[in-house]
């Protein structure tokens, strides 16, 4: 049955075919050439108009080689995907900037003919035998365990044959270029790969069903922490997270920034909300559903909201005045905070009055037991020295009677005071040095004069 154009179809081919016509040939094309995908910008003075897709003839820093072509960064270009200059610049900058395998040195030569694409399908078919060979010599020369050889490319001219090997340390390959050398009668280049440019060579197709970012459009492979696999992943299974090279998958970068701006919108945990059911404790958080696990307080129950109902509860501070419960003289006698109290005895920031120094003080009257005249209690931090009449007061400020409320003894208050007992590194090592010796403390002492 023959097969007969529509006469649609025909008209709109003549319309390509005026707008063709109308094209003027590009002077700049960007291509694409070798099996590391690199990319090259050159320009082009011949009289075809060759579109995207389109196979080239290219001489590159590398020697003749088949390309294809990408776009071309000129306008009325021979292609209605053409990009700007400008706009293929700034794509270079995001990708990589000057990491991008970007060439400019060389030129298109033609458009290739079926000659050269016959020749190209020759090379590629030897590349399988020349592999082998090469390992067979890497086996003889004693260097199978430093070396993998992944592929070889061998130039459309054939000027030119690179071999790619994987290793994990710098390698001598000097006796494997003499052998291939001599086999093979051209230039040899020996190019060692990571791992994950040898998945870039190697590699077909991922879990995701695509084929590798590496291998199709990925020029720059930065590093993966494991950090971004943790945010974005509810699992840390390698057989997940890992690609073909066996690393951190490369696409754990593309959502980086998503996952970053979501997760400032999040509450942290063990924060106070005020949910629609009253309020609760944050537990979890859930970055992509943006949703917080929260245990109300009413019923003790969880619940998952959206953040957007919730509201954070801000508890403050108590007041002074509300702690005095808290600081009510214990069973030792005076409140913590000013000078010592008490007959005999000197509080560790003690209260007003009381029949004994507080938590702290020294050489006290205990309750149940008769005075003791003889010699007055040290005071605590804080607060002042007993002496046989009674304890002295401690500075004003912080404590006493008629003073402003007492205040708790600060956490780097408590360190610094620790510290400064400590004995000097000198004294334990007994260097020689004569030891420090430290102020005698002559609070308790019978004659002690209380503390102004």
């Amino acid at each position: 049955m023959p097969i007969v154009p529509l006469p649609q179809f025909e008209a709109d081919l003549e319309a390509d075919r005026k707008i063709y016509d109308a094209l003027k040939p590009p002077t700049s094309m960007v291509v694409r050439f070798g099996v590391m995908r690199l990319i090259g910008e050159y320009p082009y003075d011949g009289d075809a108009k060759p579109g995207c897709g389109s196979k080239l003839v290219v001489r590159t820093h590398r020697g003749t080689e088949i390309a294809e072509m990408l776009t071309s960064t000129c306008p009325n270009a021979g292609c209605h995907h053409a990009v700007t200059r400008k706009q293929m610049l700034q794509y270079i900058d995001m990708s990589g900037g000057k990491d991008f395998p970007f060439f400019t040195e060389g030129r298109v030569l033609r458009v290739a003919t079926v000659e050269d694409l016959n020749q190209h399908a020759a090379n590629d078919s030897r590349k399988g035998d020349m592999v082998r060979a090469a390992k067979e010599i890497v086996q003889r020369v004693g260097l199978g365990e430093q070396m993998k050889m992944s592929d070889v490319e061998l130039l459309l001219g054939e000027e030119r044959a690179m071999f790619y090997f994987y290793g994990e340390e710098r390698v001598d390959f000097r006796p494997v270029i003499m052998e291939l050398a001599a086999l093979y009668r051209t230039r040899i280049e020996m190019r060692q790969v990571g791992a994950r440019d040898e998945a870039r060579l190697t590699a077909d197709y991922e879990k995701c069903g695509q084929h590798c970012c590496c291998r199709q459009f990925l020029k720059v492979l930065k590093p993966v922490s494991m950090k971004q696999a943790k945010i974005q992943k509810a699992t840390l299974d390698p057989l997940k997270i890992s690609g073909r090279c066996g690393r951190l998958m490369c696409c754990l970068r593309y959502e980086e920034n998503t996952y970053d701006e979501l997760k400032k919108n999040l509450p942290r945990k063990k924060t106070a909300v005020l949910t629609p059911d009253g309020p609760g404790i944050v537990i979890d958080t859930q970055i992509l559903t943006q949703l917080a696990l929260v245990r109300l307080d009413s019923t003790n129950e969880d619940a998952a909201y959206p953040i957007e109902s919730l509201k954070k509860l801000d508890l403050g501070t108590p007041s002074p005045g509300d702690d005095d419960d808290d600081d009510a003289a214990g069973p030792m006698g005076g409140r913590p905070g000013g000078g010592g109290g008490g007959i005999g005895g000197g509080g560790a920031g003690g209260g007003d009055r009381g029949p004994a120094g507080g938590a702290g003080g020294g050489q006290g009257q205990r309750p149940g037991q008769p005075p003791r005249n003889d010699r007055g209690g040290g005071g605590g931090p804080g607060g002042g020295g007993g002496s046989a009449q009674g304890g002295g007061a401690g500075p004003r400020p912080t404590g006493g009677p008629g003073g402003p409320p007492a205040r708790r003894e600060d956490v780097n208050e408590r360190d610094q005071r620790r510290v400064s007992k400590l004995v000097p590194p000198s004294e334990f090592r007994g260097d020689g040095a004569a030891p420090r010796t430290p102020p005698a403390d002559n609070s308790n002492a019978p004659d002690a004069k209380p503390s102004a």
